[in-house]
């Protein structure tokens, strides 16, 4: 029998959520996607040190232009190992400034046009708040692709579909780690609300015609990913991509179009925000994964300083 991880593949794009270059030559997935918290580890791998070097040094002295240039040179290694695409992210200190992010965006697939990789293999992340989404619309409408991530609420997987960007990323093990604390229990397969959000939004993306892109992230174990299986994508750590790969038995699809989800709704700025924030999960977890991506961000640029 196949293993588990290659049954799922049959029904889901599996995309390795690493800079690990080991690990995606090992596992094959389609895609891979990068954020602060895997680039600072990956400055500190000796496979990355020369690509550091060569950042700090065309950045010259420029902190959020070496940065780029780093995330973009670890880009550059992954997609010579996969045949999809990268998921390169703006800094999460722009989060809250639509205009700034645009810049930034653009930056950033300039950066791998110089380097020959074309717009068509990467998709800019930004944090999905109402002015990361607006940057995103517009990034849409001027042909780059984007993946909106830090997502906890179905208002802000409505808000995303109606801006048309590319793909979404609900974070399903932050979602199960909040719910856990709050209520002091632990969740299985389909009752896990990590699980329960993203059917969720899938349903609801297929029932009303979405072609936004669901990709599961995230996850804690391995119940998770196989209660999402038929999700769109799912981007996984290879450590449990590695245990999907040695498990063995079958493995059920769980999720697919046609089941039928709640009715349409149009949110505007304050709607959104206010929908937003009657969910205290998600707006704790928005703000927190927003804080710890900046703090990741400014140890990476303090590792750059003292480099340089």
């Amino acid at each position: 029998m196949t293993s588990k991880l290659e049954q799922l593949k049959q029904f889901t794009t599996v995309v390795a959520d690493t800079g690990d270059l080991d690990a995606i030559e090992r596992l094959k997935p389609v895609d891979a996607t990068t954020n602060p918290s895997l680039l600072l580890k990956a400055a500190a791998l000796p496979r990355y040190e020369r690509h550091l070097g060569e950042a700090i040094a065309t950045g010259r002295g420029d902190l959020g232009r070496t940065c780029d240039l780093f995330a973009t040179a670890v880009g550059q290694e992954v997609l010579k190992l996969i045949p999809g695409r990268i998921s390169t992210e703006v800094d999460a200190r722009l989060s809250f400034d639509t205009q700034a992010t645009l810049e930034r965006a653009e930056r950033l697939i300039g950066l791998y046009e110089q380097a020959g990789v074309s717009r068509d293999r990467v998709l800019i992340k930004i944090a999905s708040t109402w002015e990361g989404i607006r940057a995103a619309e517009q990034l849409e409408k001027n042909g780059i692709q984007t993946n909106l991530t830090l997502l906890f609420s179905f208002a802000q997987a409505v808000a995303c579909a109606d801006a048309g960007v590319f793909l979404i990323s609900p974070f399903v093990g932050r979602i199960y780690d909040w719910y856990k604390k709050s209520e002091g229990r632990d969740y299985t397969g389909a009752e896990d609300p990590g699980v329960r959000s993203v059917s969720r939004i899938y349903d609801y993306y297929k029932a009303h015609g979405y072609e936004t892109v669901v990709m599961g992230a995230s996850f804690r174990n391995v119940g998770q990913i196989e209660a999402l299986a038929g999700c769109d994508r799912l981007t996984i750590s290879p450590e449990l991509l590695g245990q999907l790969a040695d498990a063995q038995g079958t493995l059920e699809r769980q999720l697919a179009p046609g089941r039928g989800a709640e009715a349409r709704v149009t949110l505007d700025e304050s709607a959104f925000r206010w929908a937003h924030n009657e969910d205290a999960m998600a707006t704790e977890k928005l703000a927190e994964g927003i804080r710890q991506f900046a703090r990741d961000q400014e140890k990476l640029e303090a590792l750059i300083q003292a480099k340089g």
